[in-house]
């Protein structure tokens, strides 16, 4: 017998509320007298809260990235043996490199790169890296002693001049629940190659997070599942200047950017021949509720109190974060099972947001429904 799907509240996602006190310089931790390993000087620190982002270059070491980008070569080459063996491609083109081959894949299945992001594998390279000790320290100049990971992370499959890879402006915490508004929650964006204007960098609003409010976004982008901002609405409900607060954030290999969850930004198109690989990997006080509709926990990483002896990374597994989005929208999806091979994605903010984009992402939906009212009122 079919499950029912969970029960998640909708709120819509607009409010006038700010909430600056909790990302702004006045959110900083108290910051240790002794520095711990990898942590950054209290000036970098001050960046992070006072422009919403910072760069930090060289700071991972050549074989913590190495064994991700290994990784990721298991991940595509899984991701060819499946298409092949179900007869969705030819050829495993296996000859060609990790840059290369899901272009490939891509050209002659399209929306591969879909179906390897929705696989929702953590290899063991992205747990060390996302729970590296180092790393850990840094966070803890961020947001304290209490640290969890938070369930969305993501690999990004950048393939080149492809729509479905390119993000438009948005903050965040407009793909999450309302709550997620009042909890600061640190993203580490990770190139696993020189991150540049060519190949798609990211670009951010310096102080976009100033107000500590959230902008009213739409969905969907062009013919993605992807939020959206206009320009317009950055700059009369966020005070941005587009003219002057846009800032590109070019990231050498070994570097991250790290940004808080308020503050606007977008991946560029990726105008090179290689495929530019990332990692996104979030944080928060596991304390605080993590936005994400109440269907996956963060994983405990750091204890103020008590020593994390073994992080829980079964438990984490456990859920299948893609599944339990795709759950939260079936009372407006017809009831056809997904198949392994489906190249959509949907889930619960496309309740939360104006629909001003009806493409194949939300055809799956029912066209019965008014997508105008989802999120209260009418558009």
């Amino acid at each position: 017998m079919a499950s029912e799907p969970k029960k998640i509240k909708m709120q819509p996602g607009y409010t006038d509320e700010g909430y600056p006190e909790l990302f702004d310089i006045r959110a900083m931790p108290l910051q240790p007298k002794d520095k711990k390993p990898g942590q950054l000087p209290i000036q970098k620190v001050k960046k992070f809260f006072e422009d919403g982002f910072v760069i930090v270059e060289d700071f991972f070491k050549k074989e913590e990235l190495e064994r991700c980008r290994d990784a990721v070569e298991d991940l595509v080459d899984h991701l060819a043996q499946t298409l092949h063996k179900a007869g969705k491609i030819k050829n495993l083109y296996s000859e060609h490199g990790l840059f290369e081959r899901l272009t490939h894949i891509e050209a002659e299945f399209p929306g591969a790169n879909i179906v390897l992001h929705k696989f929702g594998t953590l290899p063991q390279a992205f747990k060390d890296l996302w729970s590296n000790e180092r790393l850990l320290n840094v966070i803890e100049q961020l947001i304290g002693p209490d640290i969890a990971g938070h369930p969305v992370w993501n690999l990004r499959t950048k393939t080149p001049q492809n729509e479905a890879t390119t993000v438009p402006w948005h903050q965040d915490v407009g793909y999450l629940d309302n709550d997620s508004y009042k909890v600061l929650q640190p993203t580490a964006w990770i190139p696993l190659l020189d991150a540049n204007e060519k190949n798609g960098c990211m670009e951010l609003t310096r102080r976009g997070h100033k107000t500590g409010k959230v902008a009213t976004h739409q969905c969907c982008y062009g013919g993605t599942w992807y939020v959206m901002l206009e320009e317009d609405e950055m700059e009369k409900k966020l005070e941005i200047d587009m003219k002057k607060d846009k800032v590109l954030c070019p990231v050498p290999y070994g570097g991250m950017l790290l940004l808080n969850n308020l503050v606007p930004h977008r991946s560029l198109p990726n105008l090179s021949n290689e495929i530019r690989w990332s990692l996104d990997l979030r944080w928060q006080n596991p304390k605080l509720p993590n936005g994400f509709y109440g269907m996956k926990e963060c994983v405990l990483m750091r204890s103020s109190k008590d020593p994390v002896a073994k992080i829980d990374w079964e438990k984490f597994e456990r859920v299948n974060r893609h599944k339990e989005q795709r759950e939260s929208v079936k009372d407006i999806i017809p009831q056809a099972e997904e198949s392994e091979f489906d190249t959509t994605i949907q889930g619960p903010w496309m309740k939360k947001w104006e629909i001003v984009h009806v493409n194949r992402h939300v055809e799956k939906m029912d066209p019965s429904k008014d997508y105008a009212t989802w999120h209260g009122h009418k558009a």
